[in-house]
């Protein structure tokens, strides 16, 4: 591992994957989005601000927890001055974020503990689909998982 001197305060794409365990694709793909910035030297290669490690590793763990990069973009530009996420634009941003991730954890935990019964899809291929969804009943209220799909269920 190439490991910047504490004090640089700009990154090679190399010492930035290495530092934050991001692919250097992964940093070019961010970078496409509009996720992070980096400058050009006199010989076109590309150089972080070391702030960029702080915003890298916001940007993974909002997607560790399924925040879509669309809202993750969304709440980068939101930022004064585009500036890097500290703490208190983290807890922030995670409060906004709670009610969205409270949901798809009763889906998924809904999704977990039936998964080896009926979904509601009309499917009739389970032995139980003819006592749980007769005549595919759940068919007329929509397409897809009606049993298992929180938002349909609400």
């Amino acid at each position: 591992m190439d490991m910047p001197d504490w004090k640089a305060k700009e990154l090679t794409p190399g010492q930035l994957s290495d530092r934050s365990g991001v692919a250097v694709s992964a940093l070019h793909f961010y970078e496409r989005e509009g996720l992070i910035s980096s400058r050009r030297t006199s010989g076109n290669q590309r150089r972080y601000h070391r702030e960029t490690l702080r915003r890298v590793a916001f940007i993974r763990i909002s997607q560790r927890v399924g925040i879509p990069l669309s809202e993750i973009r969304d709440a980068l530009e939101n930022l004064p001055e585009g500036r890097t996420p500290n703490r208190r634009d983290w807890a922030k941003l995670s409060t906004a974020w709670r009610a969205n991730l409270d949901h798809r954890i009763t889906q998924l935990s809904r999704l977990r503990d039936n998964l080896d019964g009926c979904i509601g899809c009309g499917c009739l291929s389970l032995g139980s689909c003819s006592l749980v969804n007769a005549h595919d009943r759940l068919g007329e209220s929509g397409p897809g998982a009606r049993v298992l799909d929180v938002d349909l269920n609400s």
